[in-house]
């Protein structure tokens, strides 16, 4: 897209604008089939314009050249599929009758924090401290469920824990009826009591599991989404090449992520910023070469270049939740892949949008010194 804005001197905001889906047609059905069913794409677009201070660019380009660096901009809008075709989960919930909440779930942490948030939605489903809360994952001998993939945990687990959250207190609702010899529909829950509305009877969610067999009250329970969903944004960078030496330095980044409605914001801005460090290092390092034998040659972090802490500028990471999903009870859509799906384009379209100045229009990633630098010199030969 950047590509061709360049080749027909338009704007690479404007041409994407005329190709956005609008909100008027959502949902929308792709060429492919696949259906999106929310989404603000050019909202995203305008938020991340202003945050990345579009209109000061042409002033840190002119800056940078009085150094005698090469500077471009990238931008990308992208949009991803997530949770594939596995629209269930199943969990386990059980309250003990030594005053814990524990979850067993298929689905696994990997450093996204997904235990962190189970455990905040079950502390505000049932006014439980999230210190009595324990998240039991990954266990083939307790958990059924299809597990950790697609950037489905959340939304499509998530929707499987409020299930099994209000599948918990239905039961204990009925078990406090026959204790306190009360209509069901007289028992109200609350910050785990069961009272008889309108007066100072109740029985505790931990007391009634006392009484169960195994000392636990315990749900089986299955949640379903309607469909996929369609994390979205807008990513803008901006680089600095030093064409005596081929070097790439981002020095700006900036992001306005769709990830409907986000249940832990910090892990979630979490999550862009390592997808984000993985884009960089796709677009500018990271290479697998063989000798002429085959051998592999970058085996080791020693040879296979990944970006440090010093090749990752400040990243502003925005959340947007002006487009909640529509297909799951959350609202929420996958994010564990959404920088690393906006970063590698983004940054290649800076580099490219910085070389072109020379005239240099394909090179294919990594965008190595090297590979940048040879580009750099066969461009000012061709213009002798």
């Amino acid at each position: 897209m950047d590509a061709a804005a360049r080749q027909i001197g338009m704007d690479p905001r404007a041409i994407r604008k005329v190709n956005y889906v609008k909100p008027a047609q959502l949902p929308y059905t792709n060429p492919v089939g696949q259906i999106y069913d929310s989404g603000a794409f050019a909202h995203m677009l305008e938020r991340a314009s202003k945050l990345a201070d579009w209109d000061g660019f042409a002033a840190r380009k002119k800056a940078a050249k009085k150094k005698g660096l090469l500077y471009g901009r990238g931008l990308t809008s992208y949009i991803e599929w997530t949770g594939g075709r596995a629209h269930t989960e199943k969990v386990s919930l059980h309250a003990t009758a030594e005053g814990r909440i524990i979850l067993h779930s298929g689905t696994q942490a990997m450093g996204q924090g997904l235990q962190t948030t189970y455990t905040q939605m079950l502390a505000e489903s049932l006014g439980i401290a999230m210190n009595k809360i324990d998240i039991v994952q990954g266990d083939t001998d307790l958990a059924t469920g299809f597990g950790s993939v697609g950037s489905r945990s959340l939304f499509v687990g998530g929707t499987a824990l409020v299930v099994s959250s209000n599948d918990l207190v239905a039961k204990a609702r009925e078990k406090a009826s026959n204790l306190l010899e009360a209509s069901i529909e007289d028992i109200e829950y609350s910050n785990g009591f069961l009272t008889v509305v309108g007066t100072d009877r109740r029985v505790g969610l931990f007391e009634i599991a006392a009484k169960e067999n195994g000392a636990r009250l315990s749900v089986d329970s299955e949640g379903e989404v309607d469909g996929p969903s369609w994390p979205n944004g807008t990513h803008i960078c901006e680089v600095e090449i030093d064409p005596e030496t081929g070097v790439t330095r981002v020095v700006k980044y900036t992001t306005v992520d769709d990830v409907g409605v986000a249940m832990n914001p910090m892990l979630v801005a979490g999550q862009v910023h390592g997808g984000v460090a993985q884009g960089i290092g796709q677009a500018l390092y990271e290479g697998v070469a063989y000798d002429s034998e085959g051998q592999l040659l970058t085996a080791s972090y020693q040879d296979y270049c990944i970006p440090r802490a010093d090749d990752v500028p400040p990243i502003e990471v925005t959340l947007d939740e002006s487009a909640p999903c529509r297909t799951n009870p959350l609202g929420a859509k996958g994010c564990g892949e959404s920088g690393a799906i906006g970063g590698p384009p983004c940054v290649t379209n800076g580099v490219m949008d910085a070389l072109s100045d020379l005239g240099i229009r394909t090179l294919t990633t990594p965008l190595s010194p090297l590979k940048v630098w040879q580009a750099i010199q066969a461009a000012k030969s061709a213009q002798i």
